[in-house]
């Protein structure tokens, strides 16, 4: 099984009650599936802070792509290199979105942008 954990801890005494770094993202593969690899995506706000929630959150995708459908309310690539998160909604404290895509490879997923309080 293939894992890819993107973690940061939050920082104490930062300016900013959240940050990029309250934003995990881990994906690993769904070992149950056959045929075309399926990979299981989490992104969670793990920023503490019950009013500072953050909003459209953008990922660095690349060309995402999935041969499942996955839905656009969760995860959706704009452009090249440009996914957004949850329809741009706020992603409250301990909310996951999870999804799941399929594809010959698993394609890296990391933080690029975000609104936050």
């Amino acid at each position: 099984m293939a894992a890819f954990s993107h973690r940061m801890a939050f920082p104490h005494g930062s300016s900013s009650p959240c940050t990029s770094r309250d934003i995990s993202i881990s994906q690993s593969r769904d070992s149950s599936s056959s045929g075309i690899p399926q990979f299981i995506v989490q992104i969670v706000n793990t920023c503490t802070m019950p009013r500072c929630s953050p909003s459209g959150i953008h990922l660095h995708c690349g060309w995402f792509a999935s041969a499942r459908v996955v839905n656009p309310r969760s995860f959706k690539r704009l452009s090249y290199d440009d996914c957004l998160v949850n329809g741009g909604e706020a992603l409250k404290s301990s909310q996951v979105v999870r999804f799941t895509y399929s594809n010959s490879f698993m394609y890296p997923l990391a933080f690029k942008y975000a609104k936050f309080c």
